[in-house]
Order: structure tokens, then C-alpha cells, then sequence
């Protein structure tokens, strides 16, 4: 140990502890390697070289087998880490950088908290202070150096692999019905139960269509399922089980049952978490070897599959409005998104005075979590006010601005198209001339050859990589306007208002016709409803819409109407009342003509004074309190009444009546004296009093 390391530390240094940090990548190597093992153990000695007796050295080795690249499972780093935090640590010992990180992040945090606290480290070439700048510059760049080295052996084992792979050759997990014989070529399972039920599972997809079907099938027939063990102690191991749903779909989605090699079909990622997460790419960036090993379908079948499963997922999610169009009123089914928490929205339908009533729910969340719905939406007004909107944006103006953008993108289009053929052009060049150069060379010359004929084989691939994205993209660009499609879009203008005002556009057609002019409609229900419709091209309208009324408020009766009862209530009994507002047209709530026990009940629902209290509050008398006070048999006064002796008001339609106080000079019967028949007056009509001469 030099004289420079001795004067870094100082009598604070050894007043704390020593830790020594020993780690190895992987199991093999700590039984493999133990040489260096032995050397990271024997650290100890240069930590009672520097002056730190034995019992004051902490070794920290619970990381064997444990890779650098993360401190996120590493118990023994993280134990370093917090005792250097927390200052009891004058010295972290590490035979290298690697051994203690092999990712800047985690090295330089380290750094950082030794400089804080004062805490030196030891490498196997010496002693720094990461307080001090040129030594914390060397520690930086030896960091850096052992995070490239772990960069560069990845590299090389991936390059390894992906080599192996594109020939064919690398040895990946095979799904269950495919074992590796004697030559480790991929071979079908020898154990025919297990062809014949992936056989059978195939077929049943094949004649069903739905992989919900498939499970459906095993279940009811009672048929297992075999699966391989991919770990564990009896990894390998063939078992049987009942069939889910998610195996299914996994099954259906795998290339190699049509006897293909695939490799790279997903990336991995490592999540700040310290998790793992998984990206599905497309199939241009995948390994691909058709007709590799003997399948249980063909390719052919294998694409089928794919497209049936893709049809049955167009119910749900972002190509739900690719879906065909249902018989259902609902005009905007499978376009509706939820403005709160960007689900895709379901129809439920509604029976409402003999027609269906489409209502917009985000139940998808609620559903999976067992939580209320987000928002639900009553529909019909939208399809109307979206209806409205359409009929109005469709003009002839709007589809020619609509021509004119469509024209000016075609030509930015064809710009662009020129410069990707030019690109093609220059790769063909260097593609022509790297073959120049092959065949210029001698042939004996295999040093040189090998090299201009590995060039020329790159130039060939470039070559053939631009062409194909070259016209993969000129497909995609191919989406111009000729004349015939402006005529037609044209003659849309006026043809679009008359097609969907007719009321015998059937509602699927309707639907078509929405979905070739928007892309979507977001709902957001606060104290009215907002719409936000978006169009195919890019523009949007957003509109504000009221709150739409609930079920009891639809049949609610008309505030007019129930005050126009109140009036009548003054003047009529309730059957007369009736045939008031049924002469003039009036209906209730729920759309019906009227009766008395429609009247009898928006008397109770809204407190309305009975006409008996309205009568008796102006003063009129019973028939019991008219016969007192006249002195004379109730009969009597219902006889006066008809004779327009008295003057009674019906009280209701049952024959009752109340009697106005004929005063201080009341009539009288006469002795003697007969009254003479009368023919009785209506009941609606109000009798009115005349004046009789009686004897003395």
C-alpha cells in the first residue's frame, strides 16, 4: 500500500467501520471462479494495512450469484448503501468497480453518498476520495468503463443468439404437442393423446370460429388439456388441466403449431420498478422460418384463425367502429368513448311508450373491479343532435374544401414519393458498384474477395430493404381522389340530407353512413352533456347539449295543465273537468286521455284543494246543516234545490251538495200548499234562488 493512501485516511476514517462488498454474477461462477473470490476475501488485508483491526471489518457477501446490472434485488448493495448513508462507514472496500455496480445510476448515487459522509473506497489499484475531483473523475470513468463491458458481453451474446436463430438452429422453449428428438430438431409429441387433443382444438376452433367456444367444448365434454412445466422442481413434466380461456387465445397466436421457427416475437424491458415489461412487435421485425418442423395446421389455417379472432374482437376497444353495423337504434353504437376515463362506452337499450330508447354506458371498469359505472348517458337527443350536426357539415362547400386539402396532401405525397425513389436509386448504385468491385478483383485473392463479396452481399440486403419500404409505403399512399370519387362525394351533398331525413333509411344504413364521416364521439355528463365529435380527416365539433330528462320526468303532467285543474277545480267537479280538458286535446304525462282518477291523483300528488274545503271555505252549509236551519226533512231540501227554492253546488260526481244560506229571510213551507211538480234540473247546472209569496 503506498504512502499516498495512508495520507487519505485520517483518524475519522478508522474510527468507523470497514465494509467489504464481495459479489459474483451467477451461481456457476461462485463455484467455478473461486479464485476470484479468494481475491475479493482478501481485501481484508489491505483494510488492516490502512489501520482498521480485524473486528472492525464488516464483509457484506449475501450477493453471491446476484448480476450488478440492478440494485434492485441486491439485499447485501442496498444494506452498503444505507450504512454509508448513515455514516457509519469510513472505507467501502470492492476488488473493482464491477463487483460493486455495474450501472452508473447506482455507482454514481454511491459516489455521491460517500462524498456526503466522508467515506473513502478501495479498489485493487488503490485508495480514492470521491470528495476530491480527480478522484471522483477516475471513479466516474471506471463506472462508465464496467457499464460498457457489461454493454459489450450482452451484445455479443444477443449477436451470438440472433445469428443461431435467423439459421434455424437456436433451441427455443417449444409450446406443448412439439418435443426435440435425438438430433434436437423439433418433432411433433410422440404421446398421441396430446395430438389428438391439440388436434381436436384446432378443429373445434375451426368449425366454432370463437375460442370461447373452444373452452366451452372441453368443458362440457369433460376433456383435460395437456401443459409442459417451465419450472419448478418438476419442470418438464407433462399435466393436464381444464383449458382457460387466456391458453386458448395463446395457442391460437403461436406460429411454431404450423411447424415455423419464430424468434423475437416480443421485447423485454426493465421497468424503473425493478419489473419486467413485455412489448408484442409486429411481424416484420420477427425471425420467421416457414415449414421448419412438421405442425398441426398450415399457415393458411394459422392467418384464418388470426383474422376470425380479430372479427370477434371488434366488439371491444379502438376497432369496435370497424365492426358492422347492428339493427339497434342506437345511431352512434361503437363509437362512443368515455370522456372521464377514455373507455370505450356500451349500448343498453331502454322500452319507452312502445319504441326502444338507446342509453351510452362505461360499465367496462366497474365490471372488472366491481365498481359503480363511470357514466351513463341517455341517448336518443345525442343521435339527434349528431344527426343535425351531420346533416349541416355535409354541404357542398365543406366537401370541396374537404377535395381541396385532400388534393394539396396528394401532392405533398408525391413530393415525398420522390425523394424514397431516389433513396432506391442511391442503393441500387452502390449495390451495382460494390459487384464492380467483386468482379474486378482476383479470385486467388480470397482475403481481399471475402471482404468485397461480404460488402456486396450488405449493399444487396440494403438494396432489397429499400425497395420493399418503398412500396409498402407507395400502397399506403395510394389512397388518393380520382375524378369519379369527386363526382360521387360531390352528389353526396345533396343526396345525404334527403337519405337520412327519409323515415324508410333503415337504422343499420344510417349507421354505415355515420361511421364513413366520423371517427369517434366523446361524452362527458356534468350538469349538461358535452359532446365532442370527431370527424375522418382530423376535424372536430364540440357540443353542448342539455341534461336529458330521467323516466318520471317524461311522465310528468304539464305544470299548465295542472294548474288549469286547479282552476276547474273552483267551478267543476272532477268528471266535468274531464271532459273539459278532453274536448280541448289535453293529454298527462304518460300520454294519455284523461279520467278522474288521472285528476283525482295530480290533486294528491301536488296538494291541490279539494273543491268540498273550497266550497265550505265560502260559507256553504250540508244537507244536514240546511235541514236545521230550516227547520224542515233533508228531503225537503233536495226538493227545494230542484225547484230552484235553494241554491246548491255539486261537490263531486256522487250526487253531493252543499247549499248556499238563503240569509235572514229564508223560505218557508206553507201550510196547505203543495208545490208543483217540477221536472229536476241537470246536475251542471247551478240552481238559483226566486222569490215566493207564502200566506201570512
Amino acid at each position: 500500500m503506498t504512502g499516498g493512501a495512508h495520507q487519505k485516511v485520517n483518524a475519522g476514517h478508522l474510527k468507523r467501520n470497514a465494509y467489504l462488498y464481495v459479489r459474483q454474477s451467477t451461481l456457476r461462477q461462485v463455484f467455478e471462479n473461486t479464485e476470484s473470490t479468494k481475491r475479493q476475501y482478501g481485501l481484508r488485508q489491505h483494510a488492516i494495512a490502512l489501520g482498521w483491526p480485524v473486528e472492525r471489518i464488516i464483509v457484506i457477501d449475501s450477493d453471491l450469484g446476484q448480476s450488478g446490472a440492478s440494485a434492485v434485488d441486491r439485499e447485501g448493495f442496498q444494506k452498503l448503501v444505507s450504512e454509508v448513508g448513515i455514516g457509519r462507514a469510513g472505507i467501502v472496500l470492492g476488488l473493482e468497480v464491477s463487483r460493486l455496480a455495474r450501472n452508473s445510476t447506482d455507482w454514481h448515487r454511491l459516489l455521491e453518498i460517500c462524498a456526503l459522509t466522508d467515506t473513502l473506497i478501495l479498489d485493487e489499484d488503490g485508495v480514492y476520495d470521491p470528495a476530491h475531483f480527480n478522484d471522483r473523475l477516475l471513479l466516474g470513468l471506471k463506472g462508465t468503463m464496467s457499464e460498457a463491458e457489461l454493454h459489450v458481453l450482452r451484445a455479443r451474446l444477443q449477436g451470438g443468439i440472433l445469428n443461431k436463430a435467423r439459421r434455424g438452429e437456436l433451441q427455443c422453449p417449444l409450446p406443448v404437442g412439439f418435443v426435440y428428438n435425438a438430433n434436437n430438431e423439433p418433432v411433433l409429441d410422440p404421446d398421441k393423446q396430446v395430438q389428438e387433443s391439440i388436434r381436436f382444438f384446432f378443429e373445434t376452433f375451426r368449425r366454432t370460429a370463437s375460442a370461447c367456444a373452444v373452452v366451452k367444448a372441453f368443458r362440457q365434454k369433460g376433456l383435460l388439456f395437456p401443459r409442459r412445466l417451465r419450472k419448478g422442481p418438476n419442470k418438464g413434466d407433462l399435466v393436464w388441466a381444464e383449458l382457460p380461456h387466456s391458453r386458448t387465445l395463446h395457442i391460437l397466436h403461436n406460429p411454431r403449431y404450423t411447424g415455423a421457427f419464430v424468434f423475437g416475437r416480443s421485447r423485454t424491458r426493465n421497468n424503473p420498478n425493478g419489473g419486467t415489461s413485455y412489448t408484442k412487435l409486429p411481424r416484420e421485425q420477427w425471425v420467421l422460418l416457414k415449414d421448419v418442423h412438421p405442425g398441426y395446421i398450415s399457415w393458411e389455417q394459422y392467418e384464418e384463425n388470426l383474422r376470425r379472432l380479430q372479427e370477434n374482437a371488434h366488439a371491444n376497444g379502438a376497432d369496435r367502429r370497424k365492426s358492422p353495423p347492428r339493427e339497434g337504434p342506437a345511431l352512434l353504437q361503437g363509437l362512443v368513448v368515455c370522456g372521464i376515463c377514455g373507455s370505450r362506452m356500451t349500448v343498453r337499450y331502454h322500452a319507452r311508450q312502445d319504441h326502444l330508447v338507446p342509453e351510452y354506458v362505461c360499465q367496462r371498469d366497474g365490471i372488472e373491479h366491481a365498481l359503480s359505472i363511470c357514466q351513463r348517458v341517455v341517448g336518443d337527443h345525442i343521435d339527434r343532435a349528431v344527426g343535425q350536426l351531420l346533416v349541416e357539415s355535409v354541404t357542398p362547400l365543406a366537401l370541396e374544401v374537404t377535395l381541396s386539402v385532400q388534393k394539396e396532401l396528394q401532392t405533398r405525397i408525391e413530393e415525398v414519393d420522390k425523394l424514397r425513389k431516389k433513396q432506391v436509386e442511391r442503393a441500387r448504385y452502390e449495390a451495382d458498384l460494390a459487384q464492380r468491385r467483386y468482379l474486378h478483383v482476383d479470385p486467388a485473392n480470397r482475403l481481399v474477395a471475402d471482404s468485397l463479396e461480404g460488402d456486396w452481399n450488405e449493399k444487396l440486403r440494403s438494396l432489397t430493404e429499400a425497395q420493399e419500404q418503398y412500396e409498402q409505403q407507395r400502397q399506403q399512399d395510394r389512397a388518393g381522389v380520382d375524378e369519379q370519387q369527386r363526382a360521387r362525394i360531390s352528389a353526396l351533398a345533396s343526396d345525404f340530407p334527403r337519405l337520412w331525413q327519409d323515415p324508410k333509411t333503415p337504422d343499420r344504413e344510417k349507421k354505415r353512413m355515420v361511421r364513413l364521416l366520423l371517427a369517434d364521439v366523446t361524452l362527458i355528463r356534468g350538469s349538461g352533456i358535452t359532446v365532442h365529435v370527431r370527424f375522418n380527416g382530423g376535424a372536430a365539433k364540440s357540443l353542448e347539449l342539455s341534461r336529458p330528462l330521467t323516466a318520471w320526468e317524461l311522465r310528468t303532467t304539464p305544470a299548465e295543465i295542472v294548474a288549469e285543474v286547479d282552476r276547474l277545480t273552483d267551478h267543476y267537479t272532477d268528471k266535468q273537468i274531464v271532459e273539459i280538458l278532453n274536448q280541448r286535446g289535453a293529454l298527462s304525462g304518460c300520454g294519455q286521455r284523461f279520467n278522474s282518477r288521472i285528476v283525482a291523483r295530480l290533486r294528491h300528488e301536488y296538494a291541490l284543494k279539494p273543491r268540498y274545503d273550497r266550497l265550505r271555505e265560502k260559507g256553504l252549509l250540508t244537507l244536514e246543516e240546511m235541514s236545521a236551519r230550516l227547520d224542515i226533512n233533508p228531503k225537503c231540501v233536495i226538493t227545494w234545490r230542484n225547484h230552484g227554492l235553494l241554491r246548491g253546488y255539486p261537490v263531486n260526481d256522487r250526487d253531493d251538495w252543499l247549499y248556499e244560506d238563503p240569509g235572514p229571510n229564508p223560505p218557508r213551507k206553507a201550510q196547505g200548499v203543495k208545490l208543483a211538480k217540477r221536472r229536476p234540473l241537470p246536475e251542471n247546472v247551478v240552481c238559483r234562488s226566486q222569490e215566493v209569496q207564502y200566506e201570512a
